[in-house]
């Protein structure tokens, strides 16, 4: 029996089959390899995915970063706001408290004022009663007094009289002494200019005009005077004392002559008064003339 040159023996067959790796080993590491490579590029596709993430994680960090320190600064600044409307808060608090505490003393000071003001009303009103009071006593007396001066006014109204002067004409009330004179300068009727002229050779000024003493009688109670008005010089003589010794000046009425009384003759002076209309001007007197004395 031959044998074909393409089938091998049995020895050959035997030989080749048993030295070589057996098929499902390298099915296997194929297999393996594959699920490997797969492997490999889940791997390679979620570590891409994965820095991918990481890098927008990264972004996100980067703004969130910046946000972060925007709210960072922000809150710095709500701080630094806060702090200061702290600051603002206990100063308004202190000057809350000062403004409590001034007005607390002004409204003692208020009280104490109205209390020193009532007690000076008190006082006022007291002393105003006591015032009153003492008036009321004043006026009493005040009274009492202008009775006993109208009872003294009648009295000296008895004592002043009226005469006829020198030149014919009734004369206004007489003042015998200083008292009742100045009686008639309270009534203001007329005006009085009161002297005492003493026996001399140079004229003494009484109101408007000059007098000299030419003679004085003290036991007769006599005198004779030279009187110089209006540029003219006018004797008087022999006139006695209280007796209105009368004279004319120029514009004056005829029914209002100047008069003059003497109360009193001493020795060598005499001591009397000057009556004036009070319409008279007080012009000065003239000087003493050269010629002799003209009688009225």
């Amino acid at each position: 029996m031959s044998i074909s040159p393409n089938v091998p023996s049995p020895q050959e067959s035997y030989h080749y089959d048993h030295p070589g790796t057996p098929r499902w080993i390298a099915v296997l590491f194929v297999v393996l390899f594959a699920g490997l490579a797969v492997l490999a590029y889940v791997g390679h596709s979620q570590q891409s995915r994965l820095e991918q993430d990481l890098a927008r994680q990264q972004d996100q960090n980067k703004v969130m970063s910046a946000q972060l320190e925007q709210a960072n600064s922000r809150l710095a600044d709500l701080k630094g706001h806060v702090e200061v409307s702290e600051e603002r808060l206990h100063l308004t608090q202190s000057e809350l408290a000062q403004a409590r505490s001034r007005s607390e003393s002004i409204r003692k000071d208020q009280v104490a004022a109205d209390q020193k003001l009532t007690a000076q009303l008190t006082q006022v009103k007291q002393e105003s009663e006591e015032k009153i009071g003492a008036v009321a006593t004043d006026v009493t007396g005040a009274k009492k007094d202008i009775e006993s001066t109208k009872s003294d006014l009648e009295a000296t109204k008895g004592k002043l009289d009226r005469a006829t002067g020198d030149m014919g004409v009734m004369s206004g009330l007489i003042a015998h002494n200083r008292d009742d004179l100045e009686e008639l300068k309270r009534r203001g009727d007329r005006n009085y200019y009161e002297f005492t002229v003493p026996k001399a050779k140079t004229p003494q000024r009484v109101g408007p005009v000059q007098m000299t003493l030419n003679k004085a009688d003290q036991k007769k109670a006599k005198y004779t005077m030279t009187v110089f008005a209006d540029d003219r010089s006018i004797e008087k003589k022999d006139k006695t004392a209280g007796e209105p010794v009368q004279f004319y000046m120029k514009g004056a009425s005829r029914m209002a002559p100047y008069e003059i009384v003497v109360f009193d003759v001493g020795k060598n002076q005499i001591t009397g008064y000057l009556s004036t209309p009070k319409d008279a001007g007080g012009a000065p007197p003239a000087a003493t003339p050269a010629s002799a004395p003209t009688k009225p």
